[in-house]
């Protein structure tokens, strides 16, 4: 699969109302802005995400393996409120490694064994750097330490400005009627981080995740027209919309002497699909293609088994069988289909799809001008061990 998926090793939320408050395990990753009616101090949420180095390099090397990526990083929507003006999600690559934490949003009391809107890795550890930064870092906040920290600190990050050639950082715009979900392009970023690994750059940027919070133009305005509330699921939901970095490659081949299928009537079967398959595996789904209704001709084989070769330009998808959702959805640059002298065929990462779940395929390609999508429930389950 030319579309692979990473899970967040750790995550966790910044409250600049809750200094020392720690979340690590709580289902929620929250970006606000709010300003309560008791008091004229806005409250600020941030939130920091990361994936494992190992994991992001493994697939660079051994998946993608020389060709070119595109990466994003995915958050899926909860809750969101107060979007009645455009808002603006920046991300930015983290400076500083920090601690997970085991707490939640409700604890009573709070649980402060872990990063916070005040403190790095727990609390009474170091706190985030409010001046003094070292190059290319930055924070940014309201208030002081002397004030108590209310809004003082919350995560400190590389600007990008003046840094590197590539732009690291990214943003997604949201408006009240578009899409609350966050699907932000972070190539630039895990460029930076892969070859911080690999070599020894002037300035090297460490993989200690990403930092998500409103843009500054929003964030800790006072007044009660801009308090955007975006609740996006943590690694810690039960559902299946845990943030997700997504790699995306063309690893499509097309060389083929089988003839071309000319009609839009046609039959697609999947000839490779046991319908159970262990998330650690890898398998190559080979298609069965052949007109719907074969012109009868006078040959010594089956007019059915015969196989036809696709257009180039054809596509396969993923959704979840419970949900209908697409979990991997078509897309003309990374989810071609292949094809050989034998048939049309495409890879999947078992470990790029979550465990215990159904999922189906799907296939689109366009024949005489005709669009087709073939939605024939082929299904197969990835299972755990």
């Amino acid at each position: 699969m030319a579309v692979y998926k990473l899970f967040p090793e750790k995550d966790t939320t910044l409250y600049s109302a809750f200094p020392a408050l720690n979340t690590g395990i709580d289902a929620i990753l929250e970006v606000s802005n709010t300003v309560p009616s008791e008091k004229p101090s806005p409250r600020v949420a941030r939130s920091i995400i990361q994936f494992s180095q190992t994991e992001i390099e493994d697939v660079i090397d051994n998946k993608i393996n020389g060709s070119a990526f595109s990466s994003s990083l995915r958050l899926y929507a909860a809750e969101v409120q107060g979007i009645n003006l455009d808002t603006t999600i920046e991300i930015f690559p983290a400076s500083n490694t920090w601690g997970n934490g085991t707490g939640e949003y409700d604890d009573k009391p709070q649980t402060t064994n872990g990063s916070s809107w005040k403190y790095i890795s727990y609390s009474g550890s170091d706190i985030w750097k409010t001046g003094g930064y070292t190059p290319y870092v930055t924070g940014s906040y309201t208030g002081s330490i002397s004030e108590g920290l209310q809004n003082g600190v919350g995560g400190n990050w590389y600007t990008g400005s003046g840094y590197m050639t590539r732009d690291i950082t990214s943003t997604q715009t949201f408006g009240l009627r578009s899409t609350k979900d966050l699907n932000s392009n972070v190539t630039n970023i895990i460029h930076a981080w892969y070859t911080a690994s690999k070599d020894t750059p002037i300035n090297p940027i460490n993989n200690n995740g990403f930092i998500v919070k409103i843009s500054g133009s929003s964030e800790f305005a006072t007044t009660k027209a801009i308090q955007p509330i975006f609740k996006f699921y943590s690694v810690d939901t039960n559902t299946i919309y845990p943030p997700t970095l997504e790699m995306k490659w063309d690893d499509s081949q097309y060389s083929t002497t089988l003839p071309p299928i000319t009609t839009s009537d046609l039959f697609v079967g999947l000839d490779s699909n046991p319908g159970k398959f262990r998330k650690e595996s890898v398998n190559v789904f080979r298609l069965n293609v052949r007109p719907e209704f074969p012109v009868r001709t006078f040959k010594t084989t089956s007019l059915y088994t015969e196989n036809f070769a696709l257009p180039s330009a054809s596509y396969y998808a993923i959704k979840d069988l419970d949900t209908n959702e697409f979990v991997v959805d078509f897309d003309n640059n990374f989810t071609k289909i292949s094809c050989d002298n034998t048939s049309n065929y495409f890879s999947v990462y078992m470990d790029g799809l979550e465990p215990e779940r159904y999922y189906k395929i799907l296939i689109k390609t366009t024949i005489n001008g005709s669009t087709i999508v073939k939605d024939e429930d082929y299904y197969f389950k990835v299972v755990n061990g």
